[in-house]
């Protein structure tokens, strides 16, 4: 129970650490380019994390060929996520994004259940439907605005092709997650990510280099924020969760960032917040509560009944 209590409250603290991801963005988006926003906080952060992945490489014993599953990973799941959602929201609209965003516990839950074998049970689908309803209360905005028609096509083709990116990364790296550090798996798929992205920088924005001089207070909080916070130390403690809770369970946590996105944004970006909104939070909570305190005391029990079979 303990350990439980503390996989989720670590799980709450980084879906906190997430929704303030959008406003680190706001802070820098005047004078950073789309690719360097990705670009930067990451390799900065691979260098952060090379002593102690090389640590855990040696002691682990691993060779190369070891980690290559990492390439697989970041190729077909996490740079999917990445440039196609940058490329799609040039191509669509803001509240286009903030809806279709909503599926990626749904898709992820899909790869569970065909990687992992997780299954949606009875008190998942209820807590599914809550958060569901919660998030369309806190997104009244983005469902008025949001607009599906043929000449938006093509940036909500890339941004759901992102989406499915994101959720086959986050089950793929529950799958091997017991075989390496979180130091590792994070290093391994920024490695990847920078190695991806380096060219796109290059050919897209390689201006950027003479203009980080001149980068405002303002630019630098959102970039080291993005870089420590969001890169660093959510990922980090992301995968630690990852070992100990359903891959279906966390992505449905991720219904939390709307919520905690909205207090963010009402106090930095000086946006209001309306009572729909604060109706769909207090949902978005129930359904979170719903999966901390029952669904995963259940999902406990199920990995102890195979021992007592055992043994």
């Amino acid at each position: 129970m303990k350990k439980g209590f503390v996989a989720w409250s670590v799980l709450l603290f980084c879906n906190l650490i997430w929704s303030f991801h959008f406003t680190s963005i706001k802070l820098v988006q005047d004078q950073v380019g789309p690719y360097f926003t990705v670009w930067a906080p990451m390799v900065l952060a691979t260098v952060f994390l090379l002593p102690f992945a090389v640590k855990d490489f040696r002691k682990g014993k691993k060779k190369i060929k070891d980690v290559m599953i990492f390439v697989q990973l970041g190729a077909l799941g996490a740079f999917p996520s990445q440039v196609l959602m940058t490329y799609g929201t040039q191509y669509s609209l803001a509240s286009n994004s903030a809806i279709l965003v909503l599926a990626l516990p749904v898709v992820t839950a899909v790869f569970a259940f065909f990687i992992l074998g997780e299954k949606m049970n009875k008190l998942r689908w209820i807590s599914f439907a809550i958060a569901i309803i919660g998030v369309l209360l806190c997104s009244t905005d983005d469902i008025k605005n949001m607009d599906l028609s043929s000449k938006y096509a093509l940036g909500n083709l890339l941004i759901f092709l992102a989406i499915i990116g994101n959720g086959y990364y986050n089950v793929g790296c529950k799958k091997v997650a017991e075989q390496y550090t979180e130091m590792e798996m994070v290093f391994y798929t920024y490695l990847v990510l920078v190695i991806m992205l380096t060219p796109l920088v290059l050919h897209y924005e390689p201006y950027m280099f003479a203009r980080v001089p001149s980068f405002t207070v303002k630019t630098w909080l959102g970039m080291g924020s993005l870089t420590f916070f969001h890169n660093f130390l959510s990922m980090l403690l992301f995968f630690k969760v990852l070992k100990y809770l359903d891959a279906t369970q966390v992505a449905l946590s991720n219904y939390m960032i709307t919520f905690l996105a909205l207090p963010i944004s009402t106090i930095f970006l000086g946006e209001t917040l309306k009572v729909p909104a604060i109706i769909g939070g207090v949902l978005v909570l129930i359904s979170t509560l719903i999966l901390t305190i029952v669904d995963n005391r259940n999902y406990k029990r199920s990995l102890i009944k195979p021992n007592h079979i055992n043994n």
